[in-house]
């Protein structure tokens, strides 16, 4: 449970959650509190305590402890029309006065010096930073900004537009200095136009990016992830809603309800978003995209559904340990979990999250904050929806509030070399329930074994995804090298919970091992079955609930077995998941698993009616229609089949 003190539940308004504007309120408050207790000298830095420093270093860590938290600060006053019982806005007052008296290039707190910012530079974590401050003070203009002294508004203004005169790293980031430059603009701090081209800029480089539907790519040819959401859409609608930009409102606004569409689904009913992509440590972020929609009216969600997935994505973490007993938010997912964590995060990177509380722009009296709460799609009743941009297929069940992520199309790989398999990305499947295995055997994996090794995915190659079903295929690798020849071609047909995933492996020398692993399991502790060639783990999680990961052959796998992970997962220290391995006979053979992942698994494995011949794979659907698959190396044709009349 969290440790900051809250209002109590309200069934009536909010019967899902028991969560209204009152607990934003108090949560925002005491993550305040909290982190201000580690302000330094002038306020100027925040160096929070935390297991490691990132790599920009203790300066830059600290400045993010300052940036962030009063982006926080910017939606708790802004939202409640200035009105600062708490004093807040005081402190960052003092704060940016200090900090940038003598900008530094120092990247470190030693020296003697406790109080300067660090200054913009080429793809410098200070950029990314510029751009929390110069939002927050746009947010809170009249009741900061217009109040400073001249000569400390000028000594900021030219520390911000050092991100308008160095380089980004080229993918979300020219969206700082697109930040920046807004601010600057509004201001009338823009004498040389920099400011100016730096917007015009930002919204240049990402249309680059931009694959239609509501998905960008973010910088990479397919990287797709939460930067989707608390960036790509979030910058430019917000820059607009505060510039009164109806040109360019007509162009973003459009792009922001097409995502939430299929976004929304991502998250489940125990408010979980899915766990894929970088930065997960930033979790209740992924809240930043919804209420961006309710604040320009671009979204295909009600009010009373934007407050339920938004709460329960607050709630969801803040009752999991995400905060811990000094009221600080953690590296990790949860509780703390360093493995997730990339080496540019410190201890003040979890308040990315910050951008969850944009909600508070809106005003206690919109529906927002009125309407009674109602169900999020994955409560109205199993689906599964294809989002053919990004390559992905979502399969909910509404029984027991369980989304997974098919992947086909997103790997996070450069467009110049390939790199080693990310987890986070390169995986078959994701979902809301579970993390993937950082070392060890991976889960949700297709591989051949080479001198015993396992291939990795590499660079996936989308074919499609449609009516219940998603497949890509990828030139396998071991040891940074394709497989001369091989290729694994790859199709999910899903149905329920059930998932059926057939893989052709063409070219591979005949008796090649080839192994596909299902989901992992992890909690406090697991039980782990096999049975001939059906296998299963039951995970207990710390919710008092069992998690069930089942895969069973349908074709072509000849043994069963579970693996451990040693190391655990987001979700627990103990973790084990169900694995299949075969034999290829002759240079073409096909290998066919039936998988699920449950929280209400029934007795038995899944039986479900599929039938292969050849290279086809059928699948009867509780509706009675029928998903017919046929695959060739490096192609997938999908039909389906309706019953007559």
């Amino acid at each position: 449970m969290s440790s900051i003190p809250l209002p109590p539940e309200d069934r009536v308004l909010s019967p899902r959650t028991g969560w209204t504007r009152a607990h934003w309120e108090a949560v925002a408050d005491g993550l305040l509190a909290s982190a201000l207790r580690h302000a330094g000298p002038g306020h100027a830095l925040i160096a929070l305590p935390g297991p490691r420093p990132s790599v920009s270093g203790t300066r830059s860590d600290a400045l993010e402890g300052f940036a962030r938290t009063f982006l926080l600060a910017a939606f708790r006053i802004a939202g409640s029309a200035g009105a600062d019982p708490h004093g807040f806005l005081s402190r960052y007052a003092e704060g940016l006065a200090a900090g940038t008296r003598a900008p530094t290039t120092d990247r470190e707190l030693t020296g003697g010096d406790p109080v300067s910012w660090p200054s913009v530079g080429d793809r410098d974590q200070a950029m990314v930073e510029a751009a929390s401050v110069a939002l927050a003070l746009r947010l809170t203009r009249p009741w900061l900004w217009d109040r400073l002294d001249e000569p400390v508004r000028e000594r900021v203004r030219a520390w911000l537009a050092g991100a308008l005169h160095h380089t980004p790293v080229d993918n979300n980031w020219w969206l700082f200095p697109f930040t920046v430059g807004g601010f600057l603009t509004e201001v009338g701090a823009d004498a040389d136009g920099a400011a100016r081209a730096a917007v015009e800029r930002g919204l240049a480089k990402i249309e680059q990016w931009y694959l239609g539907d509501g998905w960008y790519t973010d910088g990479r040819p397919r990287a797709f992830d939460h930067y989707n959401g608390w960036a790509f859409h979030l910058y430019p609608v917000l820059h607009a809603h505060l510039a009164g930009d109806g040109g360019l409102m007509e162009v973003y606004g459009p792009r922001l309800g097409s995502h939430l569409d299929g976004y929304a689904r991502t998250f489940g009913a125990d408010g979980s978003p899915m766990h894929q992509g970088r930065s997960l440590t930033y979790r209740f972020a992924a809240a930043a995209p919804l209420w961006a929609g309710a604040l320009t009216g671009h979204t295909p969600l009600t009010p009373g559904a934007t407050r339920r997935i938004a709460s329960g994505s607050l709630r969801h973490f803040l009752d999991r340990g995400a905060v811990d007993a000094d009221g600080l938010l953690t590296l990790g997912w949860h509780g703390p979990h360093l493995p997730l964590v990339q080496e540019y995060s410190g201890p003040a990177s979890p308040y990315w999250a910050s951008k969850g509380f944009l909600g508070l722009l809106l005003p206690p009296g919109h529906p927002v904050w009125t309407a009674v709460e109602e169900p999020a799609p994955v409560e109205h009743a199993d689906a599964v929806v294809p989002l053919p941009r990004p390559g992905w297929l979502i399969q909910s069940t509404a029984a027991d509030g369980v989304v997974r992520l098919h992947n086909h199309g997103s790997d996070d790989q450069p467009a110049d070399r390939v790199l080693p398999d990310d987890p986070l990305y390169a995986r078959l499947a994701h979902s809301t329930a579970t993390g993937p295995v950082l070392d060890g055997t991976p889960d949700n994996h297709v591989g051949v074994l080479v001198d015993g090794e396992l291939s990795l995915r590499g660079r996936i190659r989308p074919l499609g995804a449609g009516d219940g079903w998603a497949a890509s295929t990828h030139r396998p690798r071991v040891r940074g090298a394709e497989l001369p020849g091989v290729t694994v071609t790859s199709v999910v047909l899903a149905a329920g919970a059930d998932e059926i995933h057939a893989h052709l492996v063409a070219g591979a020398e005949p008796g090649t091992e080839v192994r596909h692993s299902g989901w992992a399991a992890a909690g406090t502790s697991v039980a782990e079955s096999t049975d001939g060639l059906s296998t299963r783990v039951v995970a207990a999680t710390p919710d008092g609930t069992e998690l069930t990961s089942s895969l069973r052959n349908v074709h072509g796998y000849a043994a069963a077995a579970t693996r451990r992970a040693p190391n655990g997962t987001a979700y627990g220290t103990a973790a084990a998941l169900p694995v299949l391995t075969g034999t290829t006979r002759g240079t073409v053979a096909l290998f066919v698993a039936a998988s699920r992942l449950s929280a209400t698994e029934p007795e038995g494995l899944p039986a479900l009616p599929v039938h292969v011949e050849g290279p086809r794979v059928r699948l009867r659907r509780p509706d009675g229609s029928e998903l017919e698959a046929l695959l060739a190396p490096g192609a997938v044709t999908v039909t389906v089949n309706r019953p007559a009349g």
